[in-house]
């Protein structure tokens, strides 16, 4: 297939195109709206769109950035394993393995649509979403001290779930008698299906309506285009070799920190990124693997040329990614997985950080980072039903040459994702919500002429005993990283508040922490980093500041030379 293969007036190619983006999002719309489970309904952790027959990805709808390009990576995987006319029409292949085509962990399983045309393959529709659960040795499935991936769950090897529209109604018994959730996860699976569908029938429609043929050529002047952007945006960026260096905090087992590291090269025609050097996998589960490192680099490289393209992976071509074989970050099998995000995360912020002295409007300080991510199980204090919470966490983003950090926003990879409401939270699980809250530090941290945006507390008090909370909180020895003079953020951490009046903590990582009805675990993420000299911020900024609460009279007078009224919270600058 050539671009020239059907010559297409600019008003088709349009049409094609902006129809193609729209079924993406039809399709994202469908799947929220009729799966189970709070994490993708409520939280939005799923990704969906379509690619081309040879899966080049054409559209995806994200909650969760950090999926960028694993759809793609899917569908390869998908089309390595059922070569010449082995997909046939109403094939779905199911698919989770991270170190090929599923890329992320066991939890995110990603389902495989097969699109034909008078029986024609032309493009495939495809979604990844976390489930609930899909088994393992723990509640939620990831874990942060499993030693193997056979401990994380199940495992679905690019195999068929439907063959020519018929179930395979095995593996659908083998996924309930292994999950604690059987009707969240199926429905899910189904709610998957059912939004491929939806795809399936608006490409089908396209088909019907301007042919095969001119969906094809639309489809390679749409890659094309894309290319075509990228290498455009490429031309204003500072050219040569840029460094750094950052480590991973633990593997969740008691090793570490361990050293990542980057060099990024940057010329008219290449984005290069390479990660050679960076620590071997670990006997913990924050590994990564490629396909985890891969998106990671495409949401920064996104960041970097243009994070208003419509995302395609003719937008990639001039992206290239060197790392190791079997790193922390191509980790292989067996090694364990579950919390491959702090290290996907790690990897993009090393580019970040990178950069971001040399592209400031593009990019800010560092940010908290982490996923932060909470698995909250245990017994409802009301119907004595099972429950189990799993949550990402919000917290302070860096601050930038022109303006402060975000508050209380998730982090990069975690992208248009949302927490579970409070009044949803303490409706379906056996817990109270005692805070949620902007966290004060009151130390300094993120201070510049911008300063770092907020992390957050949220307390979660236990209504029954026996609740198993595990977390796992990285950037917690590591801290947000300032620019120009600004402060370092301050790290994720938290601490368990008992019903006796002790404190135990703060911790970072901790797998499984029981909790006794009264107790409470109180999440706190960090602060961004700071962007700029805080004497340099304005003083009547600073009087703001403390009046809102955000720094006390003490800490203007020490970071930013204010002195401040206590009652008129009027100012002058002083010496520091």
């Amino acid at each position: 297939m050539t671009a020239n293969a059907v010559k297409l007036d600019p008003f088709t190619l349009e049409i094609v195109k902006d129809s193609l983006l729209a079924a993406g999002d039809e399709m994202f719309i469908a799947l929220a709206r009729t799966s189970m489970s709070p994490i993708i309904y409520e939280v939005l952790d799923y990704a969906s769109g379509l690619t081309d027959a040879e899966g080049n990805l054409l559209t995806q709808g994200n909650g969760v950035t950090g999926f960028i390009g694993m759809l793609s990576f899917m569908v390869k995987e998908t089309l390595a394993k059922y070569p010449g006319d082995n997909l046939k029409e109403g094939d779905v292949i199911i698919i989770n393995d991270p170190y090929q085509g599923g890329g992320s962990h066991l939890s995110d399983v990603g389902l495989v649509m097969p699109i034909f045309h008078d029986n024609k393959l032309i493009a495939f529709a495809a979604n990844k979403a976390h489930w609930t659960e899909v088994g393992g040795k723990d509640p939620g499935s990831f874990t942060n001290d499993a030693v193997d991936i056979f401990q994380e769950g199940l495992q679905f090897p690019c195999i068929k779930l439907f063959n020519e529209g018929v179930v395979n109604e095995a593996l659908v018994e083998i996924i309930s008698a292994n999950v604690r959730f059987p009707d969240l996860s199926l429905g899910d699976m189904y709610a998957q299906v059912a939004a491929l569908k939806t795809g399936e029938k608006r490409v089908k429609e396209l088909c019907e309506k301007y042919s095969s043929e001119v969906i094809q050529s639309a489809i390679t002047y749409h890659l094309n285009h894309g290319e075509k952007i990228s290498r455009a945006e490429l031309t204003k960026l500072p050219k040569g070799d840029f460094y750094a260096e950052d480590f991973i905090d633990t593997d969740g087992i008691g090793n570490g920190p361990f050293p990542i590291k980057v060099k990024v090269t940057i010329t008219d025609e290449e984005f290069i990124c390479d990660f050679r050097g960076s620590s071997p996998q670990v006997p913990g589960p924050m590994n990564c693997s490629f396909t985890g490192l891969a998106s990671a680099v495409r949401a920064i490289f996104l960041a970097i040329t243009n994070p208003d393209i419509d995302v395609n992976d003719g937008v990639f071509r001039p992206l290239k990614i060197i790392v190791d074989e079997k790193s922390i970050m191509s980790a292989e099998r067996p090694v364990p997985v579950s919390n491959y995000f702090e290290t996907l995360l790690g990897s993009l912020d090393l580019i970040w950080q990178a950069l971001a002295p040399h592209i400031p409007n593009r990019l800010s300080a560092g940010q908290f980072l982490s996923v932060c991510a909470v698995t909250l199980s245990g017994t409802h204090h009301e119907d004595g039903e099972s429950f189990l919470i799993v949550e990402p966490s919000v917290g302070g983003w860096g601050a930038s040459n022109n303006m402060d950090g975000a508050s209380g926003q998730f982090c990069f990879s975690d992208g248009e994702t949302y927490n579970v409401p409070i009044e949803v939270a303490e409706t379906r699980y056996g817990v109270m919500i005692d805070e949620y809250s902007l966290r004060i530090d009151g130390d300094g941290s993120g201070v510049g002429q911008y300063v770092g945006g907020k992390g957050v507390i949220r307390s979660y008090r236990a209504m029954t005993d026996n609740q198993l909370v595990t977390v796992t909180f990285g950037r917690n020895k590591f801290l947000p990283w300032g620019v120009n003079g600004g402060h370092q953020g301050s790290p994720n951490q938290f601490i368990i508040k008992k019903s006796d009046g002790t404190e135990d903590g703060p911790f970072g990582v901790y797998p499984r922490y029981k909790l006794m009805k009264g107790d409470v675990v109180q999440l706190m993420t960090g602060a961004g980093g700071g962007y700029g000299d805080p004497n340099l911020r304005p003083p009547e900024k600073v009087a703001q500041d403390v009046k809102n609460g955000y720094f006390t009279i003490e800490e203007a007078r020490k970071y930013f030379g204010v002195e401040i009224d206590s009652e008129t919270y009027s100012f002058r600058k002083i010496e520091i």
